[in-house]
C-alpha cells in the first residue's frame, strides 16, 4: 500500500512540475516514477517513519497553520528591526515537549526554528524538554500557551 501512495504521489509531485500533458511525456514520468520507487523498494527506504501515509490527514491541517504563525512571527520579528528602540529581550527557555516519537519531536523542534524569532537550541529528548532561544517577549510566549506543542502533538498522533 505505501509502494502506490509513494507511486502516485510522486507522479502528482511530477504532473504538477512539469505540467506536460503529451502522451511520451507523461509515459517517462510514469517511468521515472516506477524506476525511483523501484530503488526505494530494492533499498528497503519505504517504512512507516520513512513515508508515513497516516500523518496526511494531520498534515493537511498543521502545515497551513505553521504556515500563518511563520508570516505573523515574521511579520512581528520585521517590526522589532526596524522600530529604532529595537526593543529586545533575547531570553532562553525551556519549553516542554510532549511528543511520543523521535520524529514528532524533531518536527516541534524544527517548526520552532522556522518560526522566525526562536531557534530551537538543545532537544533534551530524554527529559521531553528543548531549549530555545527566543528574540522576543512575545515569543516566549507564544511557546509557553502551548499551541505548537499540542498541534504537533496530534499531527503525530496521525499515525
Amino acid at each position: 500500500m505505501r509502494l502506490i501512495v509513494l507511486s502516485a504521489s510522486l507522479f502528482v509531485f511530477w504532473f504538477l512540475l512539469s505540467g506536460e500533458t503529451k502522451t511520451l511525456l507523461l509515459f517517462f514520468g510514469v517511468v521515472s516514477v516506477a524506476v525511483s520507487v523501484a530503488f526505494a523498494w530494492r533499498l528497503d527506504v519505504v517504512d512507516s517513519e520513512s513515508f508515513p501515509v497516516g500523518k496526511a490527514v494531520g498534515g493537511i491541517t498543521y502545515w497551513p497553520w505553521l504556515m500563518v504563525e511563520i508570516v505573523k512571527s515574521a511579520i512581528d520579528v520585521a517590526k522589532v528591526i526596524v522600530n529604532p528602540k529595537l526593543p529586545i529581550s533575547p531570553s532562553l527557555i525551556r519549553v516542554p515537549s510532549h511528543q511520543k516519537t523521535p520524529v514528532g519531536i524533531t518536527t516541534f523542534a524544527n517548526s520552532i526554528t522556522l518560526t522566525p524569532g526562536t531557534i530551537s537550541a538543545v532537544v533534551l529528548e530524554n527529559r521531553h524538554e528543548i531549549l530555545v532561544h527566543a528574540l522576543t517577549d512575545d515569543g516566549v510566549e507564544g511557546l509557553e500557551d502551548g499551541e505548537m506543542d499540542r498541534r504537533v502533538s496530534d499531527f503525530e498522533g496521525g499515525a
